[in-house]
């Protein structure tokens, strides 16, 4: 009597051999990644693949999770693996010529959204467009500019924006900071600038130090010039009783605010992200062009 052939591996088989060898690789969420991974690999949703996984997948898909399953172990953010990631609920492609779109940079699109309307916003150092486009998405009747200095960068943003549906209220520029926009104003300007000292790259996690464009990491230095660009240029395009949403990095709230005051600026509100700690400041432009005291 010949032998059975052997059965392929269902998937559940193979989604707990990817999460061993992520877990062996010291990926943290390890078991999350593998099924994020299988799910893409599949091309199902999560409760399609739940359904399913006592089902053996197609050769293609197999190896497609297993090559998958390798590039993460190697550190490869998942990102960049499937090519998307989400944000706010929506999809974005992820290129290595923008950020990973991170969930505390939402703490600045709930403060956008919570603190009143907005007719005309500028985003600067647009990245992949999470930011804009989100606000785009979530406020119709509002119009934006996004301002990017890199070409490749400023590729995947435009493709965003046909993804999310915004592209006919979007323009995007080529430029640093406020230069390409003349004497326009902005009813809202925000922006996740580079923010991380020189001192701190070498720490920074391999999916994020080998993987994410230093430039949109690091400024150089204390981390903090791009803040100093920003408060140099704000009160020229941020229209009166305007807002303005700045995203910082740890512990460097104070110093952030100082600059900002040194501008004039001196009424601050800061806006905490879902660990509590301080993450995005937010300045004001009294309609009567006094200033204020700062709040937290």
């Amino acid at each position: 009597m010949s032998a059975a052939p052997d059965r392929a591996p269902t998937r559940a088989a193979l989604l707990a051999e990817g999460a061993r060898r992520l877990e062996g690789a010291g990926i943290e969420g390890a078991a999350r990644d593998a099924r994020l991974l299988l799910r893409w690999a599949a091309g199902l949703d999560g409760a399609a693949l739940a359904a399913r996984l006592d089902q053996a997948p197609a050769p293609d898909e197999a190896a497609r999770f297993r090559e998958a399953v390798a590039a993460r172990a190697a550190r490869r953010p998942l990102s960049h693996i499937t090519g998307r990631r989400v944000f706010w609920g929506r999809e974005f492609l992820v290129t290595g010529d923008v950020l990973d779109p991170r969930p505390e940079t939402e703490t600045l699109i709930a403060a956008a959204l919570e603190g009143g309307a907005f007719a005309r916003a500028l985003d600067l150092g647009l990245g992949s467009g999470c930011i804009l486009f989100t606000l785009l998405a979530e406020r119709p009747g509002a119009r934006g500019v996004g301002v990017e200095r890199e070409a490749a960068a400023l590729a995947v943003a435009r493709r965003n924006a046909a993804l999310v549906g915004v592209e006919g209220r979007a323009r995007l520029v080529q430029g640093d900071w406020f230069a390409p926009l003349g004497d326009e104003r902005f009813d809202l300007i925000v922006s996740n600038p580079p923010y991380i000292p020189a001192d701190e790259m070498d720490a920074l996690a391999p999916e994020v130090r080998l993987h994410e464009p230093a430039a949109a990491l690091s400024p150089g230095g204390d981390g903090l010039d791009a803040y100093r660009a920003l408060a140099a240029g704000l009160a020229a395009h941020l229209a009166p009783g305007g807002r303005a949403l700045f995203e910082f990095g740890a512990g460097q709230e104070e110093a952030v605010r100082a600059i900002f005051a040194a501008q004039g600026f001196g009424a601050a509100r800061l806006h905490r992200d879902m660990d509590g700690r301080a993450r995005v400041i937010e300045l004001r432009a009294p309609a009567d062009g006094a200033r204020g005291q700062d709040r937290t």
